[in-house]
């Protein structure tokens, strides 16, 4: 029988014990686009068998022509509208043996589940257990100490001519064939991060331009362009590849946030992902985004400094400090606008945070100067104009207005707040923990414009999610 461990971790949830036969694989509402007479698109809800294989043809709809489709992937489906709570399972292997059956074992799943989990890359190993975190049990620090000792490791094979920190690296396992040596660690994301959206959207009508090195793409909200830790299937970059029908998959040049929609750029070849990234470097690459503001932003050039941690939500100074990073961007024009409906609002998923009152919004255009992730969600909060549906940042900002001295980072207290590291490392958790969490589907952000080579390739967007109407 084989032998495993749980190892608990920071941010990780206890084991929940499933039943290999209480998973069931009933038929399940999926959606199709069809083109009306007129030349509009309408979704139709048609039934789907998610015990079919990974990968079904066409769905024909009883109403209309079967519309042109691209493979979906049907195994853990149904694809819930609301993701379920994290579950990351740490497991060290004992014995040697296939992955699929050493997870089934110990987490009570069912094979064709933990099969598609290894095909959503939500499965990750180390040759070697990292470090057990501090809040590890006495239990689970005898076995890293057991599994790592020297006179095991040198036993390995597998090990020669690595160091323990490079065989401490986790890789994504991508066969359910695989055989997983003794002293080996996974992590398995039971419950992957879903993007229900994927399977609404008409991809190839997304398509904004092609070209024998690259594909511009007006990316939908609420999707991953290039995938996550626990889901690398449901993905712009996947759909987009079925969709056109492309014999090798696309590449990811650069990134948008899943709430934001717009222009990004994926790339047929590795010698173009390779030369948009020197562009990229170089800032050779232009872009132009339009953000719907809560409050108006004077136009004209904004600038701060970001806290250097990789971690959501990002903290801006006025200030300079070590190591912080310059933000710029410049403000090109602002107009009122319209407040979105409340129909808009249910359709994108746009969470009420507190703010008052909704009579108008403003869309701004923006260029960006430089690229840091969530750079403009970030300043346009930090100038009290945050971006409607930024459930992340408009929560701080609102906090920030009504009560200025919560926020450490103002220009005329930021030295004084942070005085040395430890009050630095103060002031960054308790701002922190003033903002909200990340939105559901999308927020008033769109990369409407892209261009290089001093603007002989130049590409735009369709409408802003808040103009759809």
């Amino acid at each position: 029988m084989h032998k495993t461990v749980m190892m608990g971790g920071v941010g990780t949830r206890m084991r929940v014990w499933v039943s290999p036969y209480s998973y069931s694989a009933p038929s399940i509402l999926g959606h199709v686009w069809k083109r009306n007479r007129s030349g509009s698109r309408s979704r139709s809800r048609v039934a789907i068998d998610s015990a079919t294989p990974a990968f079904c043809g066409n769905v024909e709809t009883s109403n209309a022509l079967p519309p042109k489709r691209y493979p979906e992937y049907n195994r853990l489906l149904p694809c819930p509208r609301q993701n379920e709570p994290p579950r990351i399972e740490h497991l060290v292997m004992e014995e040697s043996g296939n992955v699929v059956d050493h997870i089934c074992e110990k987490l009570d799943l069912p094979p064709f589940y933990v099969a598609d989990l290894i095909h959503f890359g939500a499965v990750h190993c180390a040759l070697v257990c990292p470090k057990p975190p501090s809040t590890a049990s006495a239990q689970q620090i005898r076995l890293f100490k057991q599994v790592t000792a020297p006179t095991i490791l040198k036993k390995r094979p597998s090990l020669k001519g690595k160091t323990i920190r490079e065989a401490q690296n986790t890789f994504r396992i991508t066969s359910p064939n695989e055989y997983i040596e003794a002293g080996s660690y996974l992590r398995v994301h039971v419950h992957p991060k879903r993007f229900p959206r994927c399977y609404e959207v008409d991809w190839a009508s997304r398509v904004i331009a092609e070209t024998d090195s690259y594909v511009v793409l007006d990316k939908p909200v609420g999707i991953s362009v290039g995938g996550t830790t626990d889901n690398i299937e449901e993905t712009c970059t996947m759909f987009t590849t079925r969709a056109m029908k492309l014999s090798s998959p696309l590449r990811t040049t650069h990134q948008l946030d899943n709430c934001t929609e717009g222009c990004v750029v994926l790339s047929k070849t590795v010698e173009f992902c390779a030369e948009f990234h020197t562009k990229l470097r170089e800032k050779q690459v232009k872009k132009l985004y339009l953000a719907l503001t809560a409050a108006p932003v004077p136009p004209g050039k904004i600038s701060h400094y970001m806290c250097p941690d990789n971690f959501a939500p990002r903290i801006l100074s006025k200030e300079p400090f070590e190591g912080w990073r310059l933000c710029q961007l410049e403000v090109l024009e602002c107009k009122e606008v319209p407040w979105p409906d409340t129909a808009i609002e249910a359709t994108y998923g746009i969470r009420d945070c507190g703010w008052s009152p909704k009579d108008v919004a403003y869309e701004c255009k923006i260029k960006l100067l430089t690229g840091r992730t969530h750079q403009i969600r970030a300043q346009l909060a930090a100038c009290g104009s945050p971006i409607i549906g930024d459930s992340i940042y408009m929560l701080a900002s609102i906090k920030m207005i009504m009560s200025p001295h919560l926020y450490p980072f103002a220009e005329a207290e930021s030295k004084k707040n942070v005085r040395n590291s430890e009050a630095m490392n103060s002031a960054i958790h308790q701002w922190k923990s003033q903002h909200g969490k990340e939105p559901d589907i999308a927020i008033g952000l769109q990369a409407c414009e892209i261009s290089w080579n001093d603007g002989e390739c130049t590409y735009q967007a369709g409408l802003p999610w808040w103009r759809s109407n």
